[in-house]
């Protein structure tokens, strides 16, 4: 038996076992300092649990087009971000025009289904066009010439909305109604934050019932399993695939309202910091797997809101909140070192596995 492990593990792997041993112990030497020496409140633990949560919600929106795109064509859309940030951006425009008219507090839901309408309509269109014009033409090229291809398209959406709409950050109007707060016990929680919280969930529930239930989402469960099968089956694999990012598109933008609401600020770099962090949570939950980016989405939004006060806080880092972008991506390397396939796995074909 002894034999049998020298021989699968080598130098690497110890290395990065005790790098990742080291790092759990860091974490749970600040957490038993936390417990011992607290510090906040318990109104305070739950704001960190709801603002992670309004985060995650963001996340996994944006990480399930990372996620759907990788299951059908094996690939990293990296562009994606950019998908997430064309919507809100141009809907920002509607969003003003309605708040200095006095429509959107007037007309409250009127006014954010015409925002998420246009913001989703607009991502939509960009996801097409980017699957139709930079991707399917290299669909049977080797894998890095479409990750490179992704790469560019991404430079290309950030300067082209640079130059249509300007460099400057745009400030998403504040709407009074979404800014009451609602005390539940020891959780304080905005109407806003609920609002986001619901509407994410509403919308990662209808996804995974579209994509378990319905025929088209059975043939994409078709398609991701094996294309050249599905296509003697009948299934019409380039229209399965621009479903697929239209599904990952208007989710995006979506996501880039809720985003552009939470934060108030969109401009034309903003999806780089969200779709890095969505493509990790993806990673994390299974890339691949659409409950899984959900789950990862939550689970890396509520780390990273509380990680800077429970493991950081006690050890006497300096402006622990400052370093929540590090706890977000050495969770991601704790998930590689020791469950490579995720918290719920990468779905993958038994002949892809």
């Amino acid at each position: 038996m002894l034999r049998r492990w020298r021989e699968r593990v080598n130098l690497t792997d110890i290395v990065m076992f005790i790098i990742g041993a080291s790092i759990l112990a860091l974490a749970l030497t600040g957490t038993v300092l936390n417990i011992l020496h607290p510090k906040f409140t318990e109104q305070q633990w739950w704001s960190f649990v709801v603002d992670g949560l309004t985060l995650g919600s963001i996340y996994a929106l944006i990480a399930l087009g990372y996620t759907l795109v990788y299951g059908i064509l094996r690939m990293i859309n990296f562009a994606h971000s950019e998908v997430f940030m064309s919507g809100p951006f141009t809907a920002y425009f509607l969003a003003d025009w309605m708040a200095s008219t006095g429509f959107l507090e007037e007309n409250l839901l009127v006014g954010l289904l015409a925002i998420f309408a246009l913001a989703m309509t607009i991502s939509t269109i960009v996801a097409v066009l980017l699957e139709r014009i930079a991707y399917r033409p290299l669909r049977f090229a080797p894998r890095l010439v479409p990750l490179i291809t992704a790469i560019g398209a991404s430079f290309f959406l950030q300067y082209f909305f640079k130059g249509l709409y300007g460099p400057n950050i745009k400030v998403y109007p504040e709407i009074t109604a979404l800014r009451t707060v609602v005390e539940i016990g020891a959780i304080r929680i905005r109407y806003l934050q609920i609002f986001v919280i619901v509407a994410a969930l509403l919308m990662m529930a209808g996804l995974q019932l579209f994509v378990m239930y319905t025929r088209t989402g059975k043939a994409m469960r078709a398609v991701a399993e094996d294309k050249e099968t599905a296509a003697l089956m009948g299934i019409d694999i380039d229209r399965i695939i621009v479903i697929t990012f239209v599904l990952g598109g208007a989710l995006a933008g979506a996501a880039g309202v809720l985003f552009g609401l939470t934060f108030k600020q969109v401009k034309f770099d903003m999806g780089f910091i969200p779709g890095i962090k969505a493509f990790t949570a993806a990673v994390l939950g299974g890339i691949g797997n659409v409950v899984g980016a959900m789950v990862g989405g939550m689970f890396l939004g509520v780390t990273e809101s509380i990680g800077p006060s429970l493991f950081l806080d006690p050890l006497g880092v300096p402006s622990p909140g400052q370093l929540k972008d590090a706890i977000a991506f050495t969770l991601l390397v704790l998930v590689l070192i020791f469950r490579p396939s995720g918290i719920l796995g990468e779905r993958l074909a038994e002949k892809k596995a």
